[in-house]
């Protein structure tokens, strides 16, 4: 068994619209086959002895009553795909969705499954064929070691429970989210509207707020001059000043870093002053200047304050252990340590208890080891500040709180200026007032942390997410930007332009993403093939933008599923032969399933845009939620006029003009003799783009007036659209530059030719390597029933082939259709150019089918410059 490639999709996909986070492997199974199918029954229960949680699952008794139905390839695949999911679970993932296809290929299958965790997802799925490929050949396997490995690789990449709650908390609200870094670094929303979230600090947190409520004597400044009972104290650089301060407060007393969090470096409750230079040599390890203050008797609580309203209150205890008489302190953390919701760092509701120098000098003052054994019923702290983080508890007491006190974390707030406000409270109770029981704020915390809320050891959960997301988006806003989102075979980026040239002429900051680059505006960012999900995240995550319109390729559809997870329209220009046998794609019928993710995505009440006279693409409106909108170039085409009669929208040509019908109502947009793209009717492919993107225009509510503008502006220029129709007039040949690259496209480019009637026809050609045989044959046959004289070229990367292979199928092709049919071949691109030049007379037309834009588009700019310079000194 084989596993050819791996690939990690992050948003709508071949395999799903819904589940947007999966793990895609491309297994080779034939020899495996062949080999094996025989013993195939007997896997599946040996599978279940080293995974035993495999039968509990649904995808496991699947496994098993497939076997009686599938092909035995398909099973091996099903094995594959369980495995991975089960691996996952073993490791404390939640991922229960999976399917395995067969891609056409013989002994070919692609095998997907869900992941939480990206790291942990491409793991399970190598160990899951390493596991499987074990299995065939009778070896043995450990998967303890592969279950620790993807526990450790999740720990590292999950999100801590305080973001992990906004995170589920927005996806409820069908909020996007996009993780910016591999922290805790979120965005919510897109665009122009986005948010940014770090943590529990947002993008609307004071940074000055965050500043004074790390430095503590700030803090304390600010809460006492507006009259909140804080613990006297002062802030030391020196040891040489301790004993004086401590002589005017009086024991107990606190010890502190300035600047710490998290409770590191604190020490609580100190009586003596050894224990008091101790606590402060431990505090300067954590800060220049250290906090000595009035220890408040009592309990430790939290309070939870958002956007300035009270919501959550815990009581919190320090990590700590109940003697049996039995065991020792040591046995006793081991067996709290046992209790499933402990893990390491953020990544459980509770945190393992770590014995560190501290926790021995605690014990130590009460004259115990580790090896001391408390007495039944006797507490045994462990640490002194009572931080969930160190492994401490919480209990709930949000109902419980005096309203008094409510009013008073409200203000401490507003005085600090935190958005999101942790408050830290020493106090008998909080049911009676603190201004009244001898209570004190101790601390106002930034970026406080919500375990203690979300799933606190006792006591009613808070969901304390939603008050943050309200805040971020209120009215229930989802923070998302108009999208548009283009897809097809031929005519994606001339679409694509056109669209975001009517949105920006509409008053919209406008992101594109194309074959030639990601656009800000008029502007280039980045210039290559940004047709795939990270360029349209790129767009996404830029605060400029207000509207984004998105070339959707399908090979960035297949690597790693669209850059969004819904859009609100979609434009699918047609669908023909073009990359067939890559990617596991090798029938037209998976090309349409791969273009339709783009329409699946369109949300409900969103617009998907369909060429009507293409069987394909008409065909995906069966598969979608959002309303249908139909195009064609033929007014009385029986598609358009069944949809319109029910009511519906197409964009359709009739009489010369570019309409909108809308039921039996006819709005026209304008005449074609009036749009340059189309070449005044020629370039029948281009009126299919142009209705195409009114269609796209007009349903997303940009203005009329913008729309028919940019029709009437917009060119087939070197620079609006580079290699697409873009024409240069040498002297008194015309040269045409368009990336026809199949013969879909290269037939409608020839309707064009024959169109302009020129004198002869002279075809500069080429043929794509990884495309089929059959694939490159077409090319040439089109290009014998198109142009008068042919020059065959080859591309700078051959992609696997040789320029033997290549322009000897091309020739073929050519001469099945006109065996008597002038060829030539130039290996180079330019070469190629002056060679066709060279045999052009006045009159003829050269089309060429580029490869290097640039470079081409340059040398024609500079044959023009000379041929205009030329006339200009005759």
């Amino acid at each position: 068994m084989l596993l050819n490639n791996l690939n990690v999709l992050r948003g709508p996909n071949f395999w799903s619209v819904q589940q947007q986070h999966l793990v895609v492997l491309h297994l080779d199974l034939q020899e495996t086959l062949s080999q094996h199918t025989a013993a195939i029954p007997d896997l599946v229960p040996r599978l279940q002895e080293l995974l035993p949680g495999l039968c509990k699952r649904t995808y496991g008794r699947q496994l098993c009553s497939a076997l009686l139905s599938l092909p035995p390839g398909q099973v091996l695949g099903e094995m594959v795909m369980a495995a991975a999911l089960e691996l996952q679970n073993s490791a404390g993932a939640n991922c229960h969705w999976g399917a395995v296809h067969a891609t056409g290929k013989p002994g070919e299958y692609q095998a997907a499954f869900l992941y939480e965790d990206e790291a942990c997802g491409r793991l399970a799925g190598q160990s899951a064929v390493a596991l499987v490929s074990a299995l065939l050949s009778g070896q043995s396997f450990d998967t303890a070691p592969v279950i620790e490995a993807l526990r450790g690789a999740r720990e590292d990449e999950h999100l801590g429970p305080s973001t992990f709650s906004l995170y589920a908390e927005a996806r409820r609200r069908n909020i996007p989210v996009l993780r910016l870094d591999g922290g805790a670094y979120l965005q919510f929303g897109q665009g122009a509207r986005q948010k940014r979230v770090e943590a529990t600090i947002s993008s609307g947190t004071s940074a000055i707020a965050v500043d004074k409520a790390g430095d503590k004597h700030a803090t304390k400044q600010l809460l006492t001059d507006a009259f909140v009972p804080v613990p006297r104290g002062s802030v030391l650089r020196n040891v040489e000043s301790l004993d004086e301060v401590v002589t005017g407060l009086g024991f107990p007393i606190v010890v502190k870093p300035l600047d710490g969090h998290q409770g590191k470096g604190a020490s609580i409750n100190i009586r003596t002053m050894e224990a008091a230079r101790e606590a402060f040599a431990q505090a300067k390890l954590y800060s220049g200047r250290v906090v000595v203050e009035k220890y408040i008797h009592g309990h430790d609580f939290r309070a939870l304050v958002i956007n300035n309203r009270y919501v959550a209150a815990a009581k919190r205890t320090p990590a700590c252990v109940t003697g049996d008489g039995q065991h020792s302190i040591a046995e006793l953390v081991e067996a709290v340590n046992a209790d499933p919701r402990r893990g390491n760092g953020h990544a459980n509701v509770l945190t393992k208890i770590l014995i560190d120098q501290a926790t021995l000098d605690l014990i130590a003052r009460k004259g115990y080891t580790l090896d001391s054994v408390p007495e039944e019923g006797e507490t045994v702290l462990l640490k002194t500040t009572a931080n969930l983080s160190t492994g401490g508890t919480a209990e709930d007491l949000t109902d419980r709180v005096h309203p008094a006190n409510i009013r008073l974390f409200e203000r401490v707030a507003r005085i600090i200026g935190l958005d999101i406000c942790g408050i830290d409270v020493m106090a008998p109770d909080l049911s009676t007032p603190i201004t009244e029981n001898g209570g004190a704020v101790i601390e106002v915390n930034a970026a406080p942390g919500f375990r203690m809320h979300l799933e606190p050891t006792y006591g009613q959960p808070r969901n304390v997410a939603a008050p943050v997301l309200d805040m971020l988006f209120p009215d229930g806003g989802q923070g998302r930007i108009p999208i548009i989102a283009i897809t097809g075979t031929n005519g994606k980026t001339t679409t694509t332009r056109l669209i975001a040239q009517m949105a920006r002429q509409g008053g919209h900051a406008t992101g594109m993403t194309t074959t030639d680059g990601i656009y800000l505006n008029n502007e280039l960012i980045y210039k290559g093939d940004c047709s795939g999900p990270a360029s349209a995240q790129a767009i996404l995550k830029d605060p400029a933008v207000e509207f984004a319109v998105l070339e959707c390729a399908r090979g960035g559809i297949l690597r790693s599923g669209l850059g969004f997870d819904q859009c609100d329209v979609a434009v699918v220009t047609n669908i023909a032969e073009d990359h067939l046998g890559l990617g596991g794609v090798y029938t037209l019928e998976q090309l349409a399933r791969v273009k339709g993710v783009v329409a699946a995505s369109v949300r409900r009440g969103g617009h998907v845009v369909l060429n009507a006279d293409d069987d394909r693409v008409y065909a995906l409106r069966e598969h979608v939620v959002g309303t249908v909108v139909l195009f064609s170039l033929y007014p009385d085409n029986i598609r358009i006029q069944r949809h319109c009669e029910a009511g519906g929208i197409a964009a359709i040509y009739d009489e010369g003009y570019i309409m909108i019908r809308k039921g039996n109502q006819l709005l026209p947009i304008e005449a074609v003799e009036n749009v340059p793209l189309t070449h005044g009717g020629a370039a029948r492919f281009n009126i299919a783009n142009v209705l195409g993107a009114t269609a796209a225009a007009y349903v997303s509510g940009i203005s009329m007036p913008a729309i028919r503008c940019i029709l009437r502006r917009f060119r087939n220029s070197a620079d609006n659209t580079p290699g697409r129709m873009n024409l240069f007039e040498l002297d008194d040949v015309r040269v045409l530059v368009d990336y026809a690259h199949n013969a879909h496209g290269l037939k409608a480019l020839g309707e064009y030719v024959k169109a302009v009637k020129a004198k002869r026809a002279i075809g500069v050609i080429t043929g794509v390597g990884d495309r089929r045989n059959e694939d490159i044959i077409a090319m040439g046959t089109e290009s014998a029933r198109i142009f008068d004289e042919i020059v065959i070229r080859c591309d700078q990367d051959l992609r696997g082939r040789t320029e033997f292979e290549i322009s000897s199928l091309l020739r073929s092709g050519v001469y099945a259709a006109a065996p008597q049919k002038k060829v030539s071949y130039c290996p180079n691109e330019l070469e190629a150019i002056d060679c066709a030049l060279g045999k052009s007379e006045p009159g003829d037309l050269i089309v060429i089918l580029v490869e290097n834009v640039q470079s081409v588009l340059g040398r024609l700019k500079e044959l023009e410059h000379r041929t205009s310079t030329a006339r200009m000194v005759g």
